[in-house]
């Protein structure tokens, strides 16, 4: 991908919809360095699109489905996906509960202890950004980096704090 192409087939903006919700200072602050991480360095392309990017990507919930609609610069629409949140649940479960242990060790255990929990904390991070990849594999083109800041995302959305 040359540097205009790439420059092109990127997010620029990311917006949550109100059907999100709001939540606690800590969270809305972790959603906010989410965000920001992704739109910072991202690939994102949508399958079959002219290539006519950047694109800005709104967030939505409808029925524990998260909602992709995806418009460019200006705001046209592009396309708008649909994706179910159940292959994510247990990953995103799973993830909490190590991100928990990882948390309560920084406190009180080992070096060797922590870096085996951090180990297993971003295997399941991989495992969901593979999942997610998968998921939108077909409607949406994204590396694997972008991948990892999208499950970011998706985990911040899902903490109540």
């Amino acid at each position: 991908m040359s540097g205009s192409d790439h420059n092109r087939a990127r997010l620029i903006d990311v917006e949550l919809d109100e059907s999100i919700g709001r939540s606690t200072p800590d969270v809305e602050h972790e959603r906010a360095v989410a965000i920001f991480d992704l739109i910072e360095e991202n690939s994102f392309q949508p399958v079959n699109d002219s290539g006519d990017g950047p694109y800005r990507l709104k967030l939505s919930l409808a029925e524990q489905r998260l909602v992709f609609a995806v418009a460019r610069e200006d705001g046209a629409a592009v396309v708008t996906h649909i994706l179910s949140l159940t292959p994510l649940r247990r990953i995103v479960k799973d993830y909490y509960m190590i991100c928990e242990s990882y948390y309560d060790a920084i406190r009180s255990s080992t070096p060797s202890h922590i870096e085996a929990i951090d180990m297993g904390r971003r295997g399941l991070h991989n495992e969901g950004s593979q999942t997610l990849m998968d998921r939108l594999s077909g409607k949406i083109d994204i590396d694997f980096d972008t991948a990892r800041r999208l499950f970011t995302l998706v985990c911040v959305l899902h903490w109540r704090g």
